[in-house]
């Protein structure tokens, strides 16, 4: 692999990172999010990533999925938005799940900088030495 596909590849995990990163932080901001039982609830997202197999290869998002729209009921009839039940929906997001995909995804996002990085270090370290 030459110093270009090194970044080529690092440069596509940063994308797939990002994607991810915005995916959980959707998820994260309407985690409170409440809905009448009579519509759907948020639904949390979910990106996709596969592998490129063709050229220097790296990841690529290959779509977004959605949870379930059922939610969750919770009984709080003092809410504008209750039902005759006194019930509101809320979505099925796990604020622990999401915190921890977080953190993986900051630190891939991370290691696929530092690459980018070194890499370009490498290069102008090469261009140097045809200087000399």
């Amino acid at each position: 692999m030459t110093i270009f596909g090194a970044i080529g590849v690092a440069g596509s995990g940063l994308t797939v990172h990002r994607k991810w990163l915005d995916a959980l932080s959707d998820n994260i901001s309407n985690a409170n999010t409440v809905t009448s039982t009579s519509e759907d609830a948020y639904r949390q997202r979910f990106v996709v990533a596969q592998e490129i197999t063709t050229g220097e290869g790296g990841v690529q998002v290959k779509g977004v999925e959605f949870g379930s729209a059922e939610g969750r009921m919770v009984y709080d009839p003092d809410h504008p938005l209750a039902d005759e039940g006194g019930y509101v929906k809320y979505p099925d997001v796990d604020m622990a799940s999401q915190m921890s995909q977080l953190i993986m995804a900051q630190r891939g996002y991370q290691a696929s900088a530092a690459v980018i990085d070194r890499a370009k270090q490498q290069y102008e370290a090469a261009l140097q030495i045809g200087r000399m």
